[in-house]
Order: C-alpha cells, then sequence, then structure tokens
C-alpha cells in the first residue's frame, strides 16, 4: 500500500491518497469514493482483495475526513470549495492514476456520501469512466434545500466550524431507531465487531461542521437535478447495491426511484440489487467477501 499527497487544483486542500497494486498487470483501475465521517483505511482490505484479482485499487480521503485535514478541527470542514472541489478531488486522483496506468479502463466506485459524489462526477465526466457501482446511496431527501437553508445560516451565525448537532440528528436520528435495542450505530451493520471498530474510531462518526452539512446537501441536489447531465456515455454499465435494511435508502421504492433516475437521464444498461438482512456497510458485513465482494468482481 503506497500513500502520497496531492494539493487540489481546485483550492490546495492537501489529499491524502493511497493505491494498491495488484501482482501482474492489471485489469483496470477502481477508484473509490468513501463515505461521510469515515476515511479510507477501512476500505484496505476490500481493495486487498480487488487487487488480488488483478485490479490497481485508489482511494483519497475527502476533504475534510481522514488525513486530508490540517487539524482535527477540519473533520467535516470541506473548505471553500465544498461539494464542487469534492468532485473535481475526485477528477484529480483519477487524473494522477490515469498517468501512472495509461489506457487503463476505470470503475468508479462510490459508497454512501461518496455515492453521491460520483453520480455528480458522472454528470459531468462520464465519458471518463467505463462503469459506476453506487453502493449504499441515500435516497432523494426533498427536505434538502430546507437543510442547505438552515445550515447556512447557522454557519453564517455561528461559524462554519460550529458543529449544528440540531442538523446531525434531523439528518441521522432516525436511521438507529429500528436497532435501537442493539446500541448506538447498529444501524451501519448487522456486524457487531465493525459497529465496534467504528465508534472506537476517532476519524468515524463526527458530527459534520455547519461547512459540511451545507455541502452536503449540495451534493444531494448535484446529484439528483435531472439539470446539467452531459450524457457522453449512455452505454455506461451502473450498478447500484445496498443493503435491504440500510435505513438510508429509505424504502424500496425510494430506492427504485434513483435506480430508474439515471435512466431518466439516459442510461440505458442500470442494474440494481438489494442484499436481504444487510444494513448500510454491505462491504463490511460478516460474511461480505464471500457474498458482496465476489458479486462486484
Amino acid at each position: 500500500m503506497e500513500t502520497l499527497k496531492l494539493n487540489s487544483f481546485y483550492d490546495g486542500v492537501e489529499l491524502s491518497v493511497a493505491v494498491l497494486e495488484p501482482e501482474g498487470a492489471p485489469k483496470g483501475i477502481f477508484q473509490i469514493s468513501h463515505g461521510m465521517a469515515e476515511h479510507k483505511e477501512r476500505y484496505f482490505p476490500f481493495m486487498e482483495y480487488l487487487a488480488g484479482n488483478g485490479y490497481v485499487c485508489v482511494i483519497h480521503d475527502h476533504r475534510g475526513h481522514g488525513a486530508s485535514v490540517k487539524s482535527p478541527e477540519d473533520l467535516g470542514y470541506m473548505g471553500k470549495g465544498g461539494a464542487e472541489a469534492l468532485v473535481e478531488d475526485l477528477l484529480l486522483v483519477q487524473d494522477w492514476a490515469r498517468s501512472r496506468y495509461p489506457d487503463m479502463p476505470i470503475t468508479l466506485f462510490g459508497h454512501s456520501m461518496g455515492s453521491m459524489v460520483v453520480r455528480a462526477f458522472t454528470r459531468k465526466y462520464d465519458d471518463r469512466i467505463s462503469r459506476l457501482i453506487v453502493c449504499g446511496c441515500p435516497s432523494d431527501n426533498p427536505a434538502k434545500g430546507m437543510g442547505a437553508a438552515l445550515s447556512w445560516i447557522i454557519g453564517v451565525l455561528r461559524g462554519w466550524h460550529h458543529r449544528p448537532t440540531l442538523v446531525n440528528s434531523i439528518s441521522f436520528g432516525a436511521y438507529n431507531k429500528p436497532f435501537e435495542s442493539e446500541g448506538e450505530y447498529a444501524w451501519l451493520s448487522a456486524n457487531k465487531d465493525n459497529v465496534k471498530e467504528y465508534i472506537a474510531d476517532p476519524l468515524c462518526g463526527f458530527c459534520f461542521t455547519a461547512n459540511g452539512f451545507l455541502n452536503l446537501m449540495r451534493i444531494m441536489q448535484m446529484c439528483y437535478s435531472a439539470d446539467g447531465w452531459q450524457m457522453k456515455n449512455p452505454s455506461m454499465p451502473v450498478l447500484f447495491v445496498s443493503g435491504a435494511d440500510d435505513p438510508c435508502r429509505i424504502d424500496d421504492k425510494a430506492f427504485g426511484n434513483a435506480v430508474q433516475f439515471l435512466r431518466e437521464r439516459g442510461y440505458h444498461n442500470v442494474d440494481s440489487k438489494l442484499y436481504k438482512g444487510l444494513r448500510h456497510e454491505i462491504l463490511l458485513e460478516t460474511d461480505a467477501k464471500d457474498i458482496v465482494w465476489k458479486d462486484l468482481i
């Protein structure tokens, strides 16, 4: 596992990147966009599996996450670049990977918040990727405009580094209700060890800043806006995967709407799969390697 730093050409934020090469000639590049309030190291076991199957794997900590911060106070703070920069950061890392591994097909994978980032990326740059995998996607929230406005007001009044627990509770408070007898963050995974590790990890589960929430809502607006799709690669295969018990998808109808949304943009090779009994972090469930990972390969 090699790590490196790249400076965002959008606003100079330093991004922490990790890359893992397979033995022998690679089949392609697998680029990962991680979720909210987590970090790239949680994907290393999955990357090792992919590399074992012949893929170069590349991942970076999103701005405001992991090692892409100047100090712990910047966790959940996306800087001046915000939602637009999340997309351009993905392009920066991809350009670096292309320069190092030229003429390789690219599979772009995004989990949770990262699934919105990769769809916002696809909106502009679908001709740069060969496949798109959307994992654990948050379904469209009709209150996202209100959430953005509230976050903006809080940022102006309290400062952009202020952590609005009210917005956090409104956004995610209901997720754990079906699982509250199992403890905090049980909605993430039926794998209790995974949940324990998440809670113990200081780089996971932090409350976003007002800046972070504003740009979280903005990336959802970009992802689910019918405007601005440049549609250069309509035959690109797209796969949506989610745990059937993932509260982030809201329900089967909302999940289906997210899938249908890309079909309506003009992509005609869009498929989906729900995993019975699995929750939000399907890559980290107990049997993920034997079920989900194998399916993705």
